[in-house]
């Protein structure tokens, strides 16, 4: 999978490390670590070690002895959650602020430059201003999310699986129940929403924002991407490959991190792998659109409507072209995601693999595109490190000098016996011809060329022999001079932000505590993960607001309220919580600041009508309940243990 996206253009990956990675269930091997280590340092593209859970203290020696294990593996940094890992003996390898460390303000992340981290990955819910207020006031290189899976709750700070079922996300092994379906209901027992994914949100796409990024401050651009198949790396690696290289073109300025371009065999399109549907999240602050409240699971991208269907068979109105195995899906009458496989196609009419009762009307969506599938994983896409090749007579043989697009360059002379050539000017050209030919290597050569007057002759296989054992040996030396980053040497005496922690900090073991205390902070409450203790916890910090989907949000009363409807993925024709947006008009809630670009806003919409409910409000799943509590000066929604 790591080769795959170093392949499609990854100027990094991240990879889970053996045990104590924030996706126990995506751990890798030491020994597959070092294979794709070896295999990405070719191109001088890096692997980040993921070590970001929070750690007890029988486990603090295992954890040690795993990090010195990835280190002589060839990582080149470690993603961390757990400050007790900074009072180990460590080798030096660079470390990153996991964003479970919740990085969401200038003085974390100046307190985390100082205390020894080359890289900080921030808070998925920043927007671009506090993104640049950030880089403005630090100097450490910053990461950002840019697409895939979404944390509903602000990160490192949610506690909801840990307290239903001591699955805690800090320990990797979060049971997601914020994708579950929940009951919205009021003080007085009303149901105000019945069975829907309330806390389920879109996937994130930024890929049309990264010159935004980059010129905010972000070095590095991340992708969510464990725990996908191979299809959906390969394709949104490649995705955000083109769209980079697009914008280092055009500004000199930036570039990039690691060798070589992508010599593609397939289109990428991010919208025909898995997708829950897209949001930029708040990057450019709230707006409605970021929920996916019908079904955590991928939909997929609409391809048509349904005119009429009997059995197994439907005549549909096709919007995209659709192929003999494809996967659809569609929703029910109850708003359930249903799902069939197309047996064959036959213009508009659909044969389907099994019958399916589909009014109509229903509108179709396709989640596994067939073709586009075995195209992906029948790709040849190639990654090649440019480089130009020089060939002279010396006394001493043959001079073979290749220097790489990054400025790399070695010289070797081969001893040869000499035999003149009958036409040196054929001899040289065959020189030319089988130096140009890089094979299976990363390399392309981009020109090869006889320096000098040439009268030796050597047989074709002679040849060929040499330039394997050159371009072996150019590799081995773009190993050799490849550039480490070693570990920063972190200010043991910078004061942390407070002297006193809660439980939120996550603090678990003994070296986390020391860690802080070195750092001026005198008093420190366990873990919630440690004490086990949720009655009347905040369990979850979310920027989501319920209210404002709703359309009754008190500040954005204040703002000059719009009117109007939510539609759940723009290309629906609505939802069983939601109707179709049918007009230019927004969620109650919605300003025009908020409103998506492009897009227009009601003028002089009238405000939403008071709230039809009592608080406070809870989620509830029938068993369970959970208090909220909407924070309108923070603007975040919180979820209370009962």
């Amino acid at each position: 999978m790591g080769i795959a996206a170093v392949n499609c253009g990854a100027d990094a990956v991240y990879v889970g490390a053996p045990r104590f990675s924030a996706r126990a269930a995506a751990g890798a091997s030491v020994e597959a670590i070092g294979r794709l280590a070896r295999y990405a340092h070719r191109y001088h593209a890096r692997v980040y070690a993921a070590l970001n859970t929070i750690l007890f203290d029988d486990e603090l020696e295992e954890a040690c002895r795993i990090i010195t294990q990835l280190y002589h593996a060839g990582i080149d940094a470690l993603i961390i959650q757990d400050m007790g890992i900074l009072e180990m003996e460590l080798p030096p390898v660079p470390l990153h602020a996991s964003t479970q460390v919740h990085n969401a303000t200038p003085e974390k992340v100046r307190f985390l430059e100082k205390a020894g981290f080359s890289r900080v990955i921030l808070a998925r819910e920043l927007t671009l201003e506090q993104i640049a207020h950030i880089s403005k006031e630090t100097s450490v290189e910053l990461e950002a999310f840019v697409h895939g899976a979404l944390c509903v709750s602000v990160s490192g700070r949610c506690y909801m699986s840990q307290a239903l079922g001591e699955r805690s996300g800090n320990r990797g092994v979060c049971a997601q129940p914020c994708r579950k379906p929940w009951n919205l209901v009021d003080a007085r027992g009303e149901k105000i929403i019945t069975g829907k994914h309330l806390l389920s949100l879109r996937d994130l796409d930024l890929s049309d924002h990264l010159p935004e990024l980059a010129m905010a401050g972000i070095t590095s651009f991340k992708i969510e991407g464990r725990l996908k198949d191979e299809s959906y790396l390969r394709n949104v690696t490649a995705w955000y490959r083109q769209k980079l290289d697009a914008f280092l073109e055009g500004n000199p300025a930036f570039g990039k991190s690691s060798s070589g371009r992508v010599l593609f065999d397939f289109k990428p399109d991010p919208a025909r792998t898995f997708s829950r549907g897209s949001s930029s999240y708040f990057l450019h602050g709230r707006h409605a659109g970021m929920t996916s409240m019908d079904t955590p699971k991928s939909a997929g991208e609409r391809v048509g409507v349904v005119v009429r269907s009997e059995g197994r068979q439907a005549r549909i109105k096709a919007e995209k072209e659709l192929h003999n195995n494809d996967g659809i899906t569609f929703f029910t009458g109850t708003g359930v995601l249903g799902g069939v496989k197309i047996n064959t196609v036959e213009g508009d009419l659909i044969t389907w693999a099994e019958p399916v009762n589909l009014p109509p009307g229903t509108v179709l969506y396709r989640n596994y595109d067939h073709r586009f599938e075995e195209q992906l994983r029948s790709s040849r896409t190639s990654r090649k490190i440019g480089l130009k090749i020089t060939l002279e007579e010396t006394p001493g043989g043959i001079g073979v000098t290749g220097t790489d697009e990054d400025g790399i360059s070695l010289s070797m002379v081969f001893p040869v016996d000499y035999t003149p050539a009958r036409d040196t000017e054929q001899a040289a050209r065959l020189f030319r011809e089988q130096f140009s030919r890089a094979g299976e290597t990363p390399f392309e050569v981009t020109t090869a060329e006889t320096h000098g007057k040439w009268s030796l002759f050597m047989p074709q296989s002679r040849i060929n022999a040499l330039r394997r054992e050159f371009l072996d040996a150019f590799t081995a030396h773009r190993e050799n001079v490849r550039p480490v980053e070693v570990r920063r040497i972190g200010d043991e005496d910078v004061p942390y932000q407070t002297t006193s922690l809660s439980w939120s900090e996550n603090v678990s073991n003994a070296l986390a505590d020391r860690f802080y205390r070195r750092h001026g902070v005198r008093e420190i409450e366990p873990a919630m993960e440690v004490t086990r203790d949720y009655r009347g916890r905040r369990l979850m910090t979310m920027k989501h607001c319920l209210k404002y989907q709703l359309g009754h949000c008190p500040r954005e009363k204040k703002a000059g309220q719009v009117t109007g409807v939510h539609s759940p993925l723009p290309e629906d024709t609505g939802s069983a919580a939601f109707p179709r947006v049918t007009d230019n008009t927004y969620p109650a809630g919605t300003t025009a600041m908020d409103a998506f670009p492009g897009e227009k806003v009601s003028p002089g919409a009238a405000e939403a009508s008071s709230a039809p409910w009592k608080e406070p409000l809870y989620l509830s799943d029938g068993k369970r309940k959970f208090r909220l509590e909407f924070n309108c000066r923070e603007c975040t929604m919180n979820l209370y243990h009962l």
